[in-house]
């Protein structure tokens, strides 16, 4: 037995069918059974409900469920232009599509209501391979609505990757809020320090309303590390709040004798780094290593959506000083005798704080710091966090004593500390230096 395939000649001879569909007045010599208009100019295409149905979810439950357009035969659709539904529709018969600049995100807007899955994928691709400044914004906000995980990830990496030259276009000043505090919240944003504060000020003069909003996107600016005059700049405007203006003031003023001040410059330098907090210094695991690694005595306090708040102490730290890793584990593990985990109240709020200890034998997986992709790491699974700081997972009592009575891989011990054993929500952290 042989196989032959023309998907060339059934491609084409689909496309000619709806195609030439003006040149088949009858409708009964061509099939067609179903009529969309588009409502923007009129236009109206005869396709087949058969054809329809087969390649979009959508009309397959429109049709399945025989409503009002099914048994007229006929529906009329607001929001497409005519040349994109045409593109589209012809899609539907050739498996044939041009998609360019003009068209791709109506595409893909299109595509994801009526639930054209390939189509999605094809539209996305596109745009993520032509990302442009003037359609960056549209294009954050359609990832997120739609929850298109990689095209949202490829646009804020282009934003990382050109933000010198984005902050200089009108487009900057559309931002939202919550994008631009992601933004500045990650290492690979490219663009001098001074340079990125004058662009929010600007962008904050061009928003209503957004004197509160503003001061969290501040925060995020490392104003240590900007020149004397960049300073004297700075502290001329108006939306500084007063919080950050008496820290500019006091770095200035230790900055007019830094030889006679350098003990104090380089206290207040510590003092700026001394904590970890997400919400101000933002979601990102690199940026925790960044900061909290090396500091010797660590305290991590965790909230949970469900409120739930628990963590852990180590001595030792987070170190990235290999000699002190457990060779025999494939490096990672760091001992630590004086390591605890505490717990401090569950979602009714009727918890005792406990402090849970270090099983002896455990002393060497007191804490894990090899991978900089996941967050704070304590035991064999004891808890750790993911690479956002927004979820963690548990598996308390391997390595750390558990409460008296309760035993090990239970389903008590798994939601004991969080209130569920994966993926539980991270509402507020915070990592101390003592």
């Amino acid at each position: 037995m042989e196989t032959y395939l023309n998907l060339e000649k059934l491609s084409n001879d689909l496309k000619n069918l709806f195609q030439n569909q003006k040149e088949n007045q009858n409708q009964e010599e061509s099939y067609f059974d179903f009529e969309i208009i588009c409502e923007q100019n009129q236009t109206s295409f005869k396709t087949h409900k058969s054809i329809l149905s087969s390649r979009s979810d959508y009309f397959k439950s429109l049709f399945k469920s025989k409503m009002k357009e099914y048994q007229e035969n006929k529906m009329i659709l607001q929001d497409v232009s005519s040349s994109v539904l045409s593109s589209i529709l012809n899609y539907f018969y050739s498996g044939k599509i041009e998609i360019n600049l003009e068209n791709a995100i109506e595409i893909l807007v299109f595509s994801s209501k009526y639930l054209i899955d390939e189509l999605v994928g094809f539209a996305s691709s596109f745009i993520k391979n032509n990302l442009q400044f003037e359609t960056i914004i549209d294009i954050l906000k359609l990832s997120e609505s739609m929850n298109l995980n990689q095209l949202l990830d490829s646009s804020y990496k282009f934003i990382f990757q050109n933000f010198d030259k984005f902050i200089k276009t009108p487009f900057f000043l559309e931002l939202e809020e919550n994008h631009l505090n992601l933004i500045l919240s990650n290492d690979d944003v490219q663009a001098d320090e001074f340079k990125i504060f004058q662009s929010i000020i600007k962008w904050g003069k061009h928003k209503s309303n957004i004197n509160n909003q503003i001061s969290n996107i501040i925060d995020k600016i490392r104003f240590i590390d900007f020149s004397k005059k960049e300073l004297e700049d700075t502290l001329k405007e108006e939306l500084i709040p007063n919080q950050i203006s008496q820290k500019l003031i006091e770095f200035q003023n230790l900055q007019k004798n830094p030889k006679r001040n350098e003990k104090k410059i380089k206290e207040f330098i510590q003092k700026e780094n001394q904590d970890f907090q997400p919400k101000r210094d933002g979601f990102n695991c690199k940026k925790w290593h960044k900061k909290c690694d090396d500091k010797g005595k660590t305290l991590i306090i965790i909230k949970t959506k469900d409120n739930f708040i628990f963590g852990g102490f180590t001595k030792v730290g987070f170190t990235t000083d290999k000699s002190k890793w457990k060779k025999d584990s494939g490096g990672g593990y760091i001992k630590d005798q004086n390591a605890f985990i505490f717990s401090l109240r569950n979602d009714k709020g009727d918890r005792k704080p406990e402090r849970f200890t270090i099983k002896k034998d455990q002393e060497e997986f007191a804490i894990y710091n090899r991978y900089k992709d996941l967050g704070p790491y304590f035991g064999i699974f004891e808890f750790w966090l993911t690479s956002n700081l927004k979820t963690g997972y548990s598996n308390f009592g391997q390595s750390y004593n558990l409460p008296d009575g309760m035993e090990y891989n239970t389903t008590e011990s798994f939601v004991y500390l969080a209130g569920c054993q994966n993926e539980w929500v991270v509402d507020e952290l915070e990592t101390f230096f003592i």
